[in-house]
């Protein structure tokens, strides 16, 4: 069985290596990271490292490293097949099979070459669209009447499709092209013998861009009364509505710095509260909020704020976010809900009341452990035992869909007090239906606590005998029309210790290192410590693509000039750092695991691999200093590249009477960044 390495990049994203480690080996805090005593070579003090920023484990004393993948091949001593499979089930996923010929190859790469064709007609459309906009005064009236300034219509890229049926024929000249109805611009009336007509008539524009900046679709609003209001780009192999979020890149940055997504439910909810001072506003696509969704937003984020309006309509999108968000919802994260009231959206709230009483709202949002209570308790009468129990069966599901931790811990014991119930019973009662209903199977693991419902572990072996531990301004008006281009847990089913038939205590955050460890005899013996082999000197571009790489997130906080630096080295560095910077405009910050199965078979793996191995590897410490010791080496990168200019200038300047004066505009830069290099040291 071969499993795509895509599948296997997906599978390390969505798992939490401090989680499967800490199955085996008790782990406690320390810093950015979670220490223990290493489970492949015995020792006293633990070495052992497991990096929650990189999804990677390191010790310090016999070298051992890997992701999620490699320790339980090595420790658990799983196949790699068998490693993926037991991974992917707990986060509910289905493998697949890359044993596919080479016909099948071939037609993949087709429809990847298909998907770039697709989006370069769609960039071209919305091209056309902005031209029109700029040209009519009826659609430039519309949104300076929703207070859109001509700044905020550039950023996000407005257009005017205008009116007749067939308007795009003035830009595509082969209007009979099937890429346009492949992309959704042109519909073809079949029954009228195969007439073509623009999809978008008098409508203005939003164009949907992914998170690498491609045009992938439209939304497009009527000006006037007319239905549908709304009208988006239909299905294409390059729009997904369950998939997309409109305002996701203009956002990205504003979310980062904001600390939060905010989740609407228009294309002008996200513009107005852009122009209003909340640029970190998002969109859903005329459809459901999916885990898709929020899975894409917690790229960026640890934290999402729902919105949406307090009617009956909006109660019932807001239940549906809370499905797809429910498999996301770790102890880390935070994910709220807001309800402003009937009469208003996002836009005339904020308007009406001003930006403070808005953000106040924000804070005040429902977090999502009180909006699952709410909404398995509504419409049940709790005085009475069999409103209590409608609500606990309305719950099960709800709660079974929360991961392992400490929050599913404490919305059993809120939801155990509404059903009169203790927490323990409760879960046994759930965890009984769940054996009912689930077909019988060799692999069913341990259902007696709070974990069951969740997805099966593996049977835990004879040895293990004991319970479980418990879990102690907004832009100025700008000019219309606007001119230019837009820039662009909770203890497993089984518990058991570090590896099978030795019984040590399951996986327990901030566990007492005194019990753990203090208790061996000291007199066992020990294997002798390997020598490790001393470290050659790191360059200064070696360090930077460690930092980079362990803090794939500094790239959004680099200036053109340094991005210019690092994809200008020399190989394998320069496309190293060109690679690392196109796999963040697609995929976002990702950690240095599932950047490593990226790499497999790259020309650039082997520098990675390297710069990313080792106790030199580790890079975790305060976030400003490592921001700071980043910015040191790029200046100093800098300066180096300037003197090495400077150097062929002096050569030129005998035949070059213009060498002298390109020589002193570098060297006023290298002294201003030699000041920056001398302040930060």
């Amino acid at each position: 069985m071969t499993i795509p390495q895509s599948f296997i990049q997906e599978l390390l994203a969505r798992v939490d290596v401090v989680d499967i480690v800490g199955r085996y080996v008790p782990l406690k805090k320390g810093g950015a990271n979670f220490m223990g005593l290493c489970p492949f070579h015995g020792e006293k003090s633990p070495s052992f490292s497991v990096s929650p920023a990189k999804q990677f484990y390191h010790c310090f004393g016999c070298g051992k490293n890997g992701n999620a993948i490699s320790f339980l091949m090595e420790h658990a001593g799983m196949g790699f097949v068998e490693a993926v499979q037991d991974l992917a089930q707990q986060v509910g996923l289905q493998v697949p099979d890359d044993d596919i010929s080479p016909q099948e190859k071939e037609r993949a790469a087709a429809a990847r070459q298909k998907q770039a064709t697709l989006t370069d007609v769609l960039e071209k459309a919305a091209n056309a669209y902005r031209r029109h906009l700029r040209e009519s005064q009826r659609a430039i009236g519309y949104f300076k009447g929703r207070g859109v300034s001509g700044t905020v219509a550039k950023r996000y890229g407005l257009g005017y499709a205008p009116e007749g049926w067939r308007s795009l024929a003035s830009v595509f000249p082969q209007y009979d092209d099937p890429l346009l109805e492949e992309s959704g611009l042109v519909i073809v009336n079949d029954e009228d013998g195969g007439k073509r007509y623009d999809r978008f008539r008098d409508r203005v524009m939003f164009p949907i861009r992914n998170v690498k900046g491609e045009c992938i679709g439209f939304g497009g609003r009527v000006l006037g009364d007319d239905k549908p209001k709304y009208l988006n780009s239909p299905e294409t192999p390059v729009f997904h509505k369950g998939r997309e979020l409109y305002g996701l890149f203009e956002a990205r940055t504003a979310i980062r710095e904001h600390g939060y997504a905010l989740v609407t439910e228009g294309y002008m909810d996200v513009v107005a509260l852009a122009q209003l001072g909340f640029p970190n506003a998002v969109a859903t696509l005329g459809t459901a909020c999916t885990p898709e969704h929020v899975q894409k937003l917690l790229r960026f984020t640890e934290s999402v704020v729902f919105s949406f309006d307090g009617d009956a309509a909006g109660r019932r999108a807001a239940r549906k976010a809370l499905d797809g968000a429910l498999s996301h919802a770790t102890d880390t994260r935070s994910i709220k809900f807001l309800f402003l009231p009937a009469e208003h959206d996002p836009d005339s709230y904020v308007r009406e009341h001003g930006t403070d009483a808005f953000a106040r709202c924000i804070a005040e949002a429902v977090p999502l452990s009180r909006f699952l209570v709410e909404s398995a308790s509504d419409g049940c009468d709790l005085a009475t035992a069999e409103g209590r129990a409608h609500m606990a069966s309305n719950a099960r599901p709800l709660w079974t869909a929360l991961p392992d931790g400490v929050l599913k811990r404490q919305v059993l014991s809120d939801l155990a007090d509404l059903t009169q119930l203790k927490a323990q019973d409760l879960a046994d009662l759930w965890g009984q239906a769940t054996s009912r209903e689930a077909p019988r199977s060799s692999h069913s693991g341990y259902s007696g606590h709070p974990g069951a419902g969740s997805a099966p572990a593996r049977q835990a072996p004879a040895a293990y005998d004991h319970e479980p531990p418990s879990w102690d301004a907004p832009p100025d008006a700008g000019t219309w029309p606007p001119q230019g281009e837009p820039a662009g847990g909770y203890p497993g089913s089984y518990g058991n210790g570090s590896g099978y038939g030795n019984n040590r205590p399951a996986f327990r955050k901030g566990g007492d290192w005194k019990s753990n460890w203090k208790k061996k005899d000291k007199d066992s013996p020990w294997p002798p410590q390997p020598r490790l082999p001393r470290t050659p000197t790191a360059s200064r571009a070696d360090h930077a693509a460690r930092l980079l790489l362990s803090h794939m997130a500094f790239l959004e906080e680099l200036t053109h000039d340094d991005h210019t630096t690092l994809c200008a080295q020399p190989a394998p560095h320069g496309p190293l750092f060109s690679w690392l910077e196109a796999q963040f405009h697609e995929h976002g910050p990702l950690a240095w695991a599932v950047l490593r199965e990226s790499l497999r078979e790259h020309e650039c793996e082997a520098l990675a691999v390297k710069v990313m191995t080792g106790s030199h590897a580790q890079t975790e410490g305060a976030m400003q200093e490592l921001r700071l010791e980043l910015r040191d080496l790029l200046n100093r990168m800098q300066i180096e590249d300037i003197e090495a200019q400077q150097k062929l200038l002096m050569l030129q300047a005998a035949d070059d009477p213009t060498a002298l004066e390109r020589y002193r505009a570098l060297e006023q830069k290298r002294r201003v960044l030699l000041g920056v290099a001398a302040k930060a040291a």
